[in-house]
């Protein structure tokens, strides 16, 4: 029965790191279609494997094996994410995807620890700054492309 106990608990675990990600995997498919409704929640449930891997492997009393461990993922992660930034002639697109699909995987790892406080806050923290500080970027981005079209035309 403590067989059935632990694989059912890690089983909730992964399903939980993908099920959270879900509003960043929406918000992310819905607004650049680089990354979105399949990465995000396949990157959180894939942090979190590792590392409940690791910890059934090394043990959860070796903070230096396990960090190495957070290092590598999040070390490939950021090679993932990177993939999503795409460089136009004076444009850069997709850091806000890379970087969320970076935290994401801290998300993964919080969860397969057992840190739900921390996956919580960061899931709440990545969709409110995805999700509000989109329409103020927009903002900006417009108020620079109007600034220099005004400057190109006074030459």
């Amino acid at each position: 029965m403590a067989d059935l106990s632990h694989w059912l608990l890690i089983c909730g675990k992964v399903l939980l790191a993908m099920i959270i990600t879900l509003p960043l995997a929406i918000n992310r498919e819905k607004n650049t279609q680089i990354m979105g409704l399949r990465t995000f929640p396949l990157v959180a449930a894939g942090t979190c494997a590792y590392v409940l891997i690791g910890i059934d492997f090394i043990g959860s009393e070796s903070p230096d094996a396990n960090a190495r461990i957070m290092q590598g993922i999040l070390s490939g992660i950021g090679f993932v994410g990177g993939g999503a930034i795409i460089k136009d002639k004076d444009h850069v697109r997709g850091t806000a995807c890379a970087a969320s699909v970076w935290a994401t995987g801290a998300i993964g790892i919080a969860v397969a620890y057992g840190n739900y406080p921390i996956a919580i806050t960061l899931v709440v923290a990545c969709f409110g700054i995805l999700h509000f500080m989109s329409p103020l970027k927009d903002a900006f981005d417009s108020d620079q492309k109007d600034t220099a079209n005004k400057s190109d035309s006074s030459e």
